[in-house]
């Protein structure tokens, strides 16, 4: 019986960073979704305020200083959304290193920690891939789904620090955990991108619909289809081969553990499956006649996929890896 104190002080500042991560990021949402509704077209309102400044410079005369214009409001509230969408990111990287600590072990042994580790990879991968401010916009989107999986995390997977049951208690866990876990929070980019791209190629993203409905007005604020493709394909081309791995690690503990390789559990069957799916998006996605509907279509499907492996697999069917839901 594993009797390793647990710092239980640490354990509870653990949690205020969590609470503080959720609290943070629902604002830095609303902030960025703000900025996203009340955008009226930042370029030509740009063109507007450069062609106003050298309208005034010229009637200042040579060798005068002329204000420049300011921000629009609503850049500067995106701005201070994207602020605390980093704050945010630093809570939940303070609450998972203050488990690890309080516990003296990896801290992701059960499905609480899991999901944590996962939401705070896809936001790193999303701080890097939407870098530039003209990606900004998406962040609104990226926020929604690890918000949900966050909620879902601290109100009903949440656990107490306490060790690894005798089954995680391996060198594999921090190897095979954390590679699924970045390879995930990866493709949850993807999959939002590649679910944009959709729209922007629908209906509601016909330039002539814009005014229609406030979702074509949405819509017509984000990047380009090709952008958003673009996007979508670079970062599964990432996380392809991480999550791969990912499944290969578990095969060879599962060896160690249980005696085989490869028994056909649920958990490794829909994993299986979820890495298939997205190699056949990476094929039609170089494919002629496939690169762009057809090719996102199987993207989202990869997405889905993931997201229930994640949830009704871990949290509803009986396997072999039903230790890693609550507790």
């Amino acid at each position: 019986m594993n009797t390793q104190a647990i710092d239980i002080g640490l354990a509870r500042y653990s949690d205020w960073a969590f609470t503080s991560s959720v609290l943070v990021l629902v604002g830095a949402l609303l902030l960025l979704a703000i900025e996203l509704a009340y955008n009226r077209g930042r370029k030509a309102e740009h063109r507007e305020l450069v062609a106003a400044g050298s309208q005034r410079m010229d009637a200042a005369g040579p060798g005068r200083v002329v204000d420049a214009p300011k921000r629009p409001v609503d850049e500067r509230i995106g701005g201070a959304g994207l602020a605390l969408t980093y704050l945010g990111i630093l809570l939940l990287l303070a609450c998972i290193v203050l488990r690890g600590l309080s516990t003296s072990r990896v801290p992701w042994g059960n499905m609480y920690e899991f999901i944590n580790l996962t939401s705070l990879c896809g936001l790193l991968a999303a701080a890097v891939v939407l870098r530039r401010p003209q990606y900004r916009a998406l962040w609104v989107f990226v926020l929604v789904p690890v918000l949900i999986l966050l909620t879902v995390s601290g109100r009903w997977l949440y656990s107490h620090a306490a060790p690894v049951m005798p089954a995680l208690q391996s060198y594999w866990l921090p190897i095979h955990v954390s590679v699924v876990s970045l390879g995930s929070g990866v493709f949850l980019v993807a999959g939002v991108a590649s679910i944009l791209f959709l729209l922007k190629m629908s209906r509601f993203g016909d330039p002539q619909r814009s005014a229609d409905s406030p979702l074509s007005r949405v819509i017509a604020r984000l990047p380009g289809a090709q952008t958003l493709d673009r996007i979508a394909y670079r970062t599964t081309i990432f996380a392809f081969p991480v999550f791969g791995f990912g499944v290969i690690f578990g095969a060879i503990w599962a060896e160690e553990a249980w005696g085989r390789y490869w028994g056909w559990d649920p958990k490794e069957t829909v994993s299986f499956i979820a890495w298939v799916v997205y190699a056949a998006y990476l094929h039609a996605r170089s494919t002629a006649g496939w690169r762009d509907k057809k090719a996102a279509w199987i993207n989202v499907v990869g997405f889905a996929a993931m997201v229930f492996n994640l949830f009704f697999i871990n949290l509803v069917t009986v396997g072999l890896h039903s230790y890693a839901g609550v507790g």
